[in-house]
């Protein structure tokens, strides 16, 4: 066995990993990481990159380039045109990033599931009841993204982003262990709800990408002003961002996950199944059988 799989196994014992990376500083370690991970130095970039690439599968072969400037550039890191072929059927809702399905099915009322048995609302996800008449009796899918996948979602359709609310939380790690351990995690990170208009039918799907431990911010590439500011728990920003299906919305700084939520009449496709890897642009939702099935839904 060698000294890699030895430290992963040992890091694979539930305990030891959940006491690794959330019994920690985790705020601290984040804003450490988010500060390291920018360093251009060529010395501190290559070993960071190479202790980040022994614990996690990195595999660099579809960036757009492998010469980096720092990890930060490498996290955030695009890929060569057309690597991620997009779905073009337009009943379809294509995955807006590379992931891990997780909990995933129909919305019991307002209750998702983040595992069996931790379930939590649509209410405590957004922090208020603006979502429940949106996506109440509706499917949603987790995707969750690893340390090494690539880094930047995507719209999942062509689309109109109306409204973005940020919401100041922790940075508890996302993995399985946490979620089992950690009830409604998903509702004490911080992270972003994105109310986004599909352009042909009027259905409103939501995409709330959720910050973990490490992550040192979520990006969106249509707002210049940062979705945190001083002395703000939570920030409602209204815009008026068109896409085009397969477009780049934004990224994360590290890995996490991104919630998908749509609204009743929606339905999984038969590769949409926990523990399944997807990717960005592979199926992920059909749409309503009509077009004059579309609920332009309430606002946020």
């Amino acid at each position: 066995m060698t000294m890699r799989s030895q430290i992963t196994r040992i890091l694979q014992q539930e305990d030891i990993n959940f006491l690794l990376t959330n019994r920690i500083p985790r705020r601290m370690l984040t804003r450490l990481m988010g500060w390291i991970s920018r360093i251009e130095q060529p010395l501190v970039r290559d070993l960071s990159i190479a202790i980040w690439g022994f614990f996690c599968d990195l595999d660099l072969s579809e960036a757009r380039t492998t010469r980096f400037r720092s990890m930060h550039e490498c996290f955030t890191r695009e890929l060569k045109p057309d690597a991620r072929p997009i779905d073009a059927d337009p009943m379809v809702l294509a995955s807006p990033c590379d992931a891990i399905v997780g909990a995933c099915g129909a919305i019991a009322g307002t209750v998702l599931l983040q595992v069996k048995g931790f379930p939590y609302t649509l209410d405590d996800l957004a922090g208020g009841p603006e979502l429940t008449d949106l996506h109440g009796g509706g499917c949603y899918v987790t995707l969750r993204l690893t340390a090494g996948m690539y880094h930047r979602f995507h719209a999942p359709h062509d689309c109109r982003i109306e409204r973005v609310t940020h919401i100041c939380g922790d940075t508890w790690n996302v993995n399985p262990i946490a979620l089992r351990r950690i009830e409604k995690l998903f509702c004490k990170n911080e992270r972003a709800v994105l109310r986004t208009r599909l352009l042909a039918s009027g259905h409103l799907v939501t995409l709330v990408p959720v910050a973990a431990v490490l992550v040192s911010g979520i990006r969106l590439s249509f707002m210049n002003l940062p979705l945190a500011l001083p002395g703000r728990d939570r920030r409602a920003v209204t815009c008026d961002a068109s896409f085009a299906k397969g477009d780049e919305i934004g990224w994360f700084e590290h890995g996490s996950t991104i919630i998908v939520l749509a609204p009743a009449g929606f339905t999984l496709l038969p590769n949409v199944r926990e523990g399944e890897r997807i990717r960005m642009g592979q199926p992920l939702m059909r749409l309503p059988g009509l077009v004059a099935d579309a609920r332009p839904g309430g606002d946020l």
